[in-house]
C-alpha cells in the first residue's frame, strides 16, 4: 500500500508543531511541511482547507484534516493512527 499524502503547516518555534513532526517522523511517515509563520498565501490556504483553525500544527491526511498534535498523538495512543497512515 502507498503511503498516503500527509501535509503539516507549522510555525517556526512551535513545540507542537515539533513534537507532530517528530511523532511523524518516528513513524518513518513522509510529510510536506508548510510554515506559516509569516501569514501570506499559505496561511490563507490553511484556514480555507481547515475552516476554524488558528493553530497550528494542522495535520491533514490525504486532505482530511486531522487536527494538531494532541489530536494526532491522541489516534495513535488508540491505535488508529497507523491503519490511517498505512503504517
Amino acid at each position: 500500500m502507498n503511503q498516503p499524502r500527509v501535509e503539516i503547516y507549522t510555525k517556526w518555534g512551535c513545540p507542537y508543531c515539533v513534537a507532530a513532526k517528530s511523532l511523524l517522523d518516528d513513524k518513518g511517515v513522509a510529510y510536506e511541511e508548510y510554515d506559516v509563520t509569516m501569514g501570506g498565501a499559505k496561511r490563507a490556504e490553511m484556514v480555507e482547507r481547515v475552516p476554524g483553525a488558528r493553530t497550528v500544527p494542522q495535520v491533514l491526511i490525504e486532505g482530511t484534516p486531522y487536527g494538531g498534535f494532541d489530536d494526532i498523538n491522541a489516534l495513535d495512543r488508540q491505535g488508529k493512527l497507523d491503519p490511517i497512515l498505512g503504517l
